[in-house]
């Protein structure tokens, strides 16, 4: 670890917290981040060792520079990822696309729609939706006489006429207690999954010997002791296919310009037409699968991992449309109701994740258990080394104080303990998904809250729990395409790869996630008061704002029309489970994926002939599943084709070539990022969007 590196580290982070809010939502443009192989960091990493560091290197040759302008070794660039890849999961999707707009919107939606105008027993006394809501969990609607809100959708003026307003101008008062509830949760939810993080990290890489996809691409990136660049920079299979993909991107980039003058690349093959023989499989949803898009590095990732995990991702959504066909036309239809609700699209994923977790837990029981108890503080196992025993410590005195938070803000106390361990499973377990499979595109729709709803039912919980847990499910998990585990789970991999103390590494991370934290806050909020609301991002702006409540406003209309409103409002602690009442469909909906995982776990155990990985029942429904589906079945096809006919040793000398797709989709990605940049400042016009991996 080098002092430059450190600097390095915490200054690119700083660059991407700043920056990355004003790339995706006023320009507009393919995604810095976006998901968990982030074309910026990736694209950087590239740059640096391409660029950057045989001109270091030059310089140091034909002139005494000074050793801080020496080419970087891959140990400081192992600690440059190590620091930025965790803050990753703080400028954009995953918090502040969705916690500003989520907390400030529903007061805007409470105005306009008059269904969210609720009325006590008497049917003459009105109050907004907005108030079955702890006052803590959203924004202060009213402050400065209501100009906090109408500035916030329309934009604020500035006071002396300059063409942006200033940070002074945001009002501060009406975010701070808001604020201090989500970033707390948020921070407090980090720090338990980094915890669990350090504490699997020797199961995962030394026992279970997970391929970690990602950090096999990055460690193949990086320049060898004594050598300037890899040896993967001298293979000829990975220039060719670097340099097709780089120019097949550049090439269509160009198209989005100059259409009448260029020709692009096919990268999309409509089979519509096929759809008329296939009915059932249409019924399902099945009309996004006959597109078939090529998304270069899904195919390279494809092939990088087991075959049993590449087709299960490819195959799982066609699956899926066909099972979902057949329930259809007999009267199941599986996504019933809104987002939030406990329909069978909703069971069927987080049963995959919950039998996903408990298998996990029970493949790596020893290791756990002997975690745990040198945790407690009994004698530790050999094989358990002592930074596990402390990341469990950090994880139990977070996680206490996590559900403690949700319960003071309103959560009952047995409703906030049980959410907030369903949550930590779901994310753990896209951490395992990311260290196993490389499917860097995750956002498979883990809406907690509807567990709740489907097993107890509407009078069991009420209203406002409905409506808290709904909100917190809608903040902190429905778009987990930049979340915090799998970023960590990828660091910690790295950091072992680049031979780093991990404790000091550790402390340098938090550091720079906090750091991340108060740049990325108050640059959030000044776009948004600078611009207003994006009304583009229907997701952010329409669909986090309103989901809670749609679910939960017609709830508390049966439960009132059945006289039974007051006494779900009234129940307290376990007194609540004396009026469980679950939701059929939903129950053998969840219990049916879980059982499935542990079927096919069991079996992928047992039989070295099984073809598919249980993973396919977390990812198959959803769109980026969908996005990725033909993708990984060319990729794994490919993978098949290859060791079938030219064995281990074919595969091996093909591997070289899937980099370069990965790294010619990187590069290109940071070329059209900052060319799109480059092109707003000199024209004042935003660039057209082009996009190199799924939005």
């Amino acid at each position: 670890m080098s002092l430059r590196s450190v600097i390095l580290g915490f200054l690119v982070a700083a660059v991407l917290c700043a920056v990355v809010y004003f790339n995706d939502a006023v320009l507009v443009q393919t995604m810095c981040i976006g998901n968990h192989i982030p074309m910026t960091v990736f694209g950087g990493l590239l740059a640096t060792v391409l660029f950057l560091n045989p001109l270091l290197g030059w310089l140091a040759r034909r002139f005494a520079t000074p050793s801080w302008l020496h080419p970087l070794s891959a140990r400081e660039l192992c600690m440059i990822l190590a620091l930025v890849l965790p803050v990753c999961c703080v400028p954009y999707s995953s918090l502040f696309r969705m916690l500003p707009r989520g907390v400030m919107l529903p007061h805007h939606f409470a105005k306009i729609d008059p269904s969210w105008k609720l009325s006590d027993d008497d049917g003459k006394t009105f109050y907004p939706a907005t108030d079955l809501l702890p006052k803590r969990m959203l924004a202060d609607a009213d402050y400065d006489d209501g100009n906090a809100l109408l500035a916030f959708v329309q934009g604020m003026k500035s006071p002396d006429g300059s063409a942006h307003i200033s940070l002074s101008d945001i009002p501060w008062e009406a975010w701070r207690e808001p604020l201090t509830f989500w970033l707390t949760s948020f921070v407090l939810l980090w720090l338990v999954l980094g915890g669990i993080a350090v504490a699997v990290h020797r199961q995962w890489t030394e026992n279970e010997h997970l391929p970690y996809p990602i950090v096999q691409f990055t460690r193949a990136m990086l320049p060898t002791d004594g050598a300037r660049i890899g040896p993967i920079f001298r293979n000829k299979l990975f220039w060719g296919a670097f340099l097709i993909v780089f120019a097949v991107h550049i090439n269509n980039y160009l198209c989005v310009y100059w259409s009448d003058f260029m020709i692009p690349v096919v990268r999309n093959i409509n089979i519509y037409p096929f759809s008329k023989l296939m009915p059932t499989f249409m019924r399902g949803g099945g009309g996004s699968l006959l597109t078939i898009r090529i998304f270069y590095t899904a195919v390279a990732i494809a092939y990088l991992v087991q075959t049993d995990v590449s087709l299960a991702i490819g195959w799982g959504p066609f699956i899926f449309c066909l099972i979902g066909g057949i329930l259809t036309k007999y009267g199941y239809p599986v996504a019933d109701g809104t987002l939030l609700a406990p329909h069978i699209l909703n069971g069927w994923v987080l049963g995959g994740f919950v039998g996903f977790f408990c298998m996990m837990a029970y493949t790596g029981r020893h290791y756990y258990w002997g975690a745990i108890k040198a945790a407690a503080g009994c004698r530790i196992h050999p094989d358990v080394p002592i930074s596990a025993a402390w990341g469990l410590r950090l994880s139990a005195v977070a996680f206490v104080a996590f559900a403690l938070n949700l319960a003071i803000v309103g959560l009952d106390w047995p409703l906030a303990l049980m959410y907030s361990v369903l949550i930590v499973m779901l994310l753990v377990v896209l951490g395992r998904i990311i260290a196993e499979t490389g499917a860097f595109h995750l956002c498979p729709g883990l809406y907690a809250c509807s567990v709740f709803i489907g097993f107890m039912g509407e009078q069991a919980l009420g209203p406002a729990m409905m409506l808290t847990m709904g909100m917190v499910t809608c903040i902190m998990m429905h778009d987990v395409r930049e979340s915090f585990m799998p970023f960590m789970v990828n660091a910690l991999e790295i950091t072992r790869v680049g031979k780093l103390p991990a404790k000091r590494t550790l402390g340098l991370t938090a550091l720079a996630i906090v750091m991340g934290l108060c740049i990325a806050c108050p640059v959030t909020l000044f776009w948004a008061y600078d611009r207003g609301v994006d009304w583009r991002d229907g997701t952010s702006t329409v669909l986090v704002p309103r989901q809670a409540f749609l679910h939960t406003l017609p709830a508390r209309h049966r439960l009132q029309a059945q006289g039974t409103l007051e006494r779900s409002m009234t129940v307290k602690g376990l007194a609540r489970f004396a009026l469980v009442k679950p939701r059929p469909r939903y129950v053998v909906a969840f219990l049916s994926t879980f059982f499935g995982v542990m079927l096919f776990s069991s079996a992928r155990l047992r039989f070295t002939w099984w073809p598919l990985h249980p993973v396919m029942f977390c990812l198959w429904p959803h769109y980026p599943g969908r996005m990725m589906a033909w993708s990984f079945v060319i990729g794994g096809t490919l993978k098949v084709l290859v060791t079938h006919y030219g064995g281990v040793k074919c595969h091996q000398m093909l591997k070289p070539a899937m980099f370069g797709l990965i790294a010619g989709d990187m590069l290109a990605g940071l070329v059209v990022i900052i060319s799109g940049a480059i092109y707003y400042f000199a024209t004042g016009t935003l660039p057209k969007t082009y996009w190199v991996l799924p939005g």
